[in-house]
C-alpha cells in the first residue's frame, strides 16, 4: 500500500501542533491537594459493567462461531473509532479525512462509548500538554489504578478543568461531524454500542438475545475500554524509552497489540503529530495500516510523518540506549 499511495509528508512542529507539545511553564500549585471527590454513580456503573463482562466471559463457550467473529469485528471497529478517529485524526490532526471517512469514524467512536469526540480530544490534548502533572486527566504519577480507571471515578482536578477551558478547539467546533455526534451522542451510543452489536447476531443467524447482549455488546465494550485505558496506565509505567528517557511514557508491546498500535507510547509522546505513532509504520500497528488503506482509497491524505533523520537525532540526544532498528 505504501508504494501505491506514495510517501507521507515530512512534518516539523509548527503553530498548529502546540496543543501536542508539553507545556514546561506549568507549575503545580503549592500546598495541600484538593480533596478527592468520589462519583458514586460512576463507581456503581463501572462495577456493574465489569460484573456483566465477567458473566459474558462464561457465556463465550455457548456463543456461535459467527457471534465470536462478529464480536471481534465490533472490537476492531470501535477501537478504530478511538485510535484512528478520536486520537490520531481529531486530537492530533495527524492526517486529513474525507467526509465519508469522518462519518464512519464518528459512528465507530459511538460504538466505543468513551465520551464524545469533542470531549475525548479536548481531554487528550490536555493530557499531552500537561502530562504527569495535576492538569493531566489521568496522571500516571498517581498510580496504576488512577490512570487506568480511577480518574473516571472521581471529580477532575481543578487544574484539568481550568486548562481544558483554555485550549484552542476551533477545529473541533468547525467540524460538523464532530458537533453532530456531540449533539446526538446518547442515542448514537445506545444504537451503536449496545443495540446494533446485539441485534445483528440475533437477526441474521439466530443467536439468543441473552448471549448477543453479554458477548458482542457488553464484553466487547468492556474489552475496548480496558485496551484504551492500558495506554494511559501500563504504557506510562512499563517498557523502554528509546526516544526520550526524560518522560514517563514507554514502548509497551502488550499495549501495542491490545490497542491496535497505540503502545509505541514513548515515540508518540516524543512526536505526537506523527500519524503512525511509531517509526516502524504498519508493523504491529493495525491503525496505521487502516489509515494507509484509506489513503489508497482516496479517503484520507496529508499524513504527517517525522523524518528518519529527526528520529535518529532524538534517539541519540535523549534516548535510553534501548533503540532497535525494527
Amino acid at each position: 500500500i505504501k508504494a501505491l499511495i506514495g510517501p507521507s509528508r515530512q512534518w516539523h512542529p509548527t503553530a498548529n501542533t502546540t496543543d501536542d507539545a508539553f507545556d514546561h511553564t506549568y507549575k503545580e500549585k503549592e500546598g495541600p491537594k484538593p480533596p478527592r471527590i468520589i462519583v458514586w454513580k460512576n463507581v456503581i456503573l463501572m462495577t456493574l459493567l465489569h460484573i456483566g463482562a465477567l458473566y459474558g466471559v462464561f457465556l463465550v463457550p455457548s456463543a456461535s462461531p459467527l457471534t465470536l467473529l462478529w464480536s471481534l469485528l465490533c472490537f476492531l471497529l470501535s477501537a478504530l473509532g478511538v485510535t484512528a478517529g478520536a486520537h490520531r485524526l481529531w486530537s492530533h490532526r495527524s492526517y486529513k479525512a474525507s467526509l465519508p471517512l469522518r462519518i464512519f469514524l464518528a459512528t465507530a467512536n459511538s460504538m466505543a462509548f468513551q465520551n464524545d469526540i469533542y470531549e475525548w480530544a479536548r481531554d487528550h490534548r490536555v493530557h499531552h500538554k500537561y502530562s504527569e502533572t495535576d492538569a493531566d486527566p489521568h496522571n500516571a504519577v498517581r498510580g496504576f489504578f488512577f490512570s487506568h480507571i480511577g480518574w473516571l471515578l472521581v471529580r477532575k482536578h481543578p487544574d484539568v478543568i481550568e486548562k481544558g477551558r483554555k485550549l484552542e478547539l476551533t477545529d473541533l467546533k468547525a467540524d460538523k461531524v464532530v458537533m453532530f455526534q456531540r449533539k446526538y451522542y446518547k442515542p448514537s451510543v445506545l444504537l451503536m454500542c449496545f443495540l446494533f452489536p446485539m441485534f445483528v447476531p440475533w437477526y441474521l443467524w439466530g443467536e439468543s438475545l441473552w448471549v448477543a447482549y453479554f458477548v458482542p455488546a457488553l464484553l466487547r465494550y468492556t474489552l475496548v475500554l480496558n485496551a484504551t485505558w492500558l495506554v494511559n496506565s501500563a504504557a506510562h509505567m512499563w517498557g523502554n524509552r528509546p526516544y526520550d528517557q526524560n518522560i514517563n511514557p514507554r514502548e509497551n508491546k502488550f499495549v501495542t497489540f491490545s490497542a491496535i498500535g497505540e503502545g509505541f507510547h514513548n515515540y508518540h509522546h516524543t512526536f505526537p503529530y506523527d500519524y503512525a505513532t511509531s517509526e516502524f509504520g504498519c508493523k504491529l500497528n493495525l491503525t496505521t495500516c487502516f489509515i494507509d488503506f484509506m489513503c489508497f482509497l482516496g479517503l484520507a491524505k496529508d499524513c504527517k510523518r517525522v523524518s528518519h533523520e529527526v528520529v535518529l537525532a532524538r534517539i541519540q540526544r535523549t534516548g535510553d540506549g534501548s533503540h532497535r532498528s525494527g
